[in-house]
């Protein structure tokens, strides 16, 4: 599996949103895999994290987010189950997931019909262990220009979480626990 062909046959190399795509993803690969190795006792797949983490964005191409340089029809919202049709069509219906189930801290059906948001109503929620630590890593990172590549503390974070529901900060509380227990709350 090699999901930087999937990305080129989606995206025009060193394009804005190529490089966007491509920087983001390297930095999340790399939280998710520090991410694993501190629980390495839980048998995470590495190899999975590192082609997961690489396509985990890839439907932000057909949303609209001229900031990225992305011109598509779709909110951006949409990237993470537009992400997991490109993904299932390429053959890899498990990376698929991950695209689909990142977003926030993953959405529930009772999410995306209290927000009323523009997504299929089924559960977006990350269940495997690689989908929780691929969607904690993404949380501190950034696409936004000016915060492109600095790492968000974990503070920050949770003030953004907290904006959208309680419960989306509870979840990041416990992935910080399970993942990282000596951080603490900084």
């Amino acid at each position: 599996m090699d999901p930087i062909s999937i990305i080129k046959q989606h995206y025009v190399p060193d394009s804005k949103a190529y490089t966007v795509l491509m920087a983001h993803s390297e930095y999340v690969v790399e939280m998710a895999l520090k991410t694993a190795a501190h629980v390495r006792h839980l048998k995470p797949d590495t190899r999975f994290i590192e082609e997961a983490g690489m396509l985990h964005d890839i439907g932000i191409v057909l949303t609209h987010a001229p900031q990225m340089g992305c011109f598509g029809e779709y909110p951006y919202i949409c990237h993470g189950y537009l992400g997991r049709e490109i993904v299932e069509k390429a053959g890899f219906p498990k990376h698929a997931l991950v695209c689909e189930r990142h977003v926030g801290v993953g959405l529930s059906v009772r999410d995306i019909r209290k927000g009323k948001l523009p997504l299929p109503e089924r559960d977006m929620r990350p269940f495997t262990l690689e989908e929780q630590i691929i969607c904690y890593a993404d949380k501190f990172y950034s696409k936004s220009k000016g915060k492109f590549g600095k790492q968000k503390s974990v503070k920050k974070i949770r003030r953004q979480l907290k904006k959208i529901s309680k419960a989306n900060v509870v979840q990041f509380d416990q992935w910080i626990e399970l993942f990282e227990p000596n951080v603490g709350w900084v």
